[in-house]
C-alpha cells in the first residue's frame, strides 16, 4: 500500500512561486514514475508535469514549460514541483500519482496506467 500526501500549495499572486511536494508512506514509490495533474472548476484533469523512476523522461505541458520544474528526492520519498512565475490560469487543485514502476514513460492520460493519487493541494494564483 502506497499513501500520497501533496502539500506546498496556497494563495499566491500573478509572477510568483510555489513549490508542491508529494510525499510518499509505503513502499515502491522511488522506483515507479510520478506525475503531477491539475484540475482547475469545470475543466478535466490534465498533465502538468512527470517524471520516471530513473529521474529521467521528463515530461511537461506545453503551458508550463519554462516555468515549472519537477525534480525528485528519492532519499525522502519526494517528488516536487517547483512553479515559478504563476498566472491565474495555474489556479487548480494539483494531485500527485504513481505510474509505472520501472519506466521512464510519463503516462499523459490520468484514466490510464496510474494507481495511487494523492487527496490534492489547492493553488490559487490572484491576477
Amino acid at each position: 500500500q502506497v499513501h500520497l500526501v501533496e502539500s506546498g500549495g496556497g494563495l499566491v499572486q500573478a509572477g510568483g512561486s510555489l513549490r508542491l511536494t508529494c510525499t510518499a508512506s509505503g513502499r515502491d514509490f522511488n522506483n515507479y514514475a510520478v506525475t503531477w495533474f491539475r484540475q482547475a472548476p469545470g475543466k478535466e484533469r490534465e498533465l502538468v508535469a512527470g517524471i520516471g523512476w530513473s529521474g529521467s523522461g521528463i515530461r511537461y505541458a506545453d503551458s508550463v514549460k519554462g516555468r515549472f520544474t519537477i525534480f525528485r528526492n528519492k532519499a525522502e520519498n519526494m517528488v516536487h514541483l517547483q512553479m515559478n512565475s504563476l498566472k491565474p490560469e495555474d489556479t487548480a487543485v494539483y494531485y500527485c500519482a504513481r505510474g509505472g514502476g520501472y519506466s521512464d514513460y510519463v503516462r499523459p492520460n490520468p484514466e490510464s496506467g496510474y494507481d495511487y493519487w494523492g487527496q490534492g493541494t489547492q493553488v490559487t494564483v490572484s491576477s
